[in-house]
């Protein structure tokens, strides 16, 4: 049995001249939490990379920021755009300002939180000069309004757009368009117009507008390189989840009857909204 002055009895560890030293901290601990830091540090470094690869080339989402497209999309509606298709007639695509279709907003410092959801791909507020409308008009495209009953005729053939143009909370539906115009879409441009009708700038609303660097018309025609892609499903709201799919309309419009022409042709001369 040890005596009470035991080297020992103390549970010290001694050294060769028999003097005490401090107990050696347990590393087992402490190295545990260093590499599940490390590994939890690349596991979110890995997340982001992949989200900022998916945004940057496969998909992204908007939030919508007016009424120009209702009821298809409503204001704040979260949407899929996808970065990795062709754009065809009928799709809703997300595009960058051609040129003056946005008035400027005012300049305001974004929450760092916010900077690094919009970074991820989970924005927090709408995309500054960006907008969402319909593709009506595609390459070599004649698009005319409207025919005897009132319809937009694509390359001759009349579009039936009751299952998306804008439904007032009377029931009755919006025109197709009150402005009347004839044009033929230039090359690597596209012919876009909003689903609410009477609240949506659109194409039709700069047909007669000058631009810095273009003749006069030229702007209303969206260049396909300021496309980002097209909308392909509603995120959010979830009550509002789905699918945004292509009217059927659009599948019986033919193709152009010649290639797309280097100029647009616009008619009649100086057509407004």
């Amino acid at each position: 049995m040890s005596s009470s002055n035991d080297p020992g009895s103390s549970g010290a560890a001694t050294d060769s001249s028999g003097s005490e030293t401090a107990p050696a901290a347990p590393k087992g601990a402490a190295h545990h939490a260093v590499s599940f830091a490390k590994e939890l540090l690349f596991v979110v470094l890995g997340a982001v990379v992949i989200s900022s690869l998916l945004r940057a080339f496969v998909g992204q989402m908007f939030i919508i920021p007016s009424e120009s497209m209702e009821n298809t999309l409503l204001v704040k509606d979260r949407v899929v755009v996808q970065k990795i298709t062709d754009i065809k007639r009928g799709e809703i695509v997300v595009f960058a300002d051609p040129g003056g279709w946005l008035p400027e907003a005012p300049v305001t410092a974004a929450k760092p939180l916010d900077n690094v959801l919009e970074f991820i791909g989970v924005p927090t507020t709408s995309t500054p000069g960006h907008l969402i409308k319909r593709v009506i008009g595609m390459p070599g495209d004649t698009v005319v309004c409207c025919d005897a009953d009132g319809r937009l005729t694509v390359n001759g053939d009349a579009l039936d757009e009751t299952s998306y143009l804008y439904t007032n909370p009377d029931g009755t539906q919006v025109a197709p368009s009150v402005v009347r115009f004839r044009v033929v879409v230039p090359r690597g441009r596209i012919f876009v117009m909003g689903d609410h009708r009477d609240d949506s700038l659109d194409s039709r609303c700069h047909l007669s507008d000058f631009s810095a660097s273009e003749p006069q018309g030229y702007v209303a025609f969206v260049p396909e390189d300021l496309v980002v892609g097209p909308a392909f499903a509603i995120a959010a709201p979830f009550d509002r989840n789905r699918r945004l799919t292509v009217p059927a309309t659009f599948t019986s419009v033919p193709p152009p009857a010649a290639p797309a022409p280097d100029t647009p042709t616009i008619s009649p001369a100086g057509v407004r909204c």
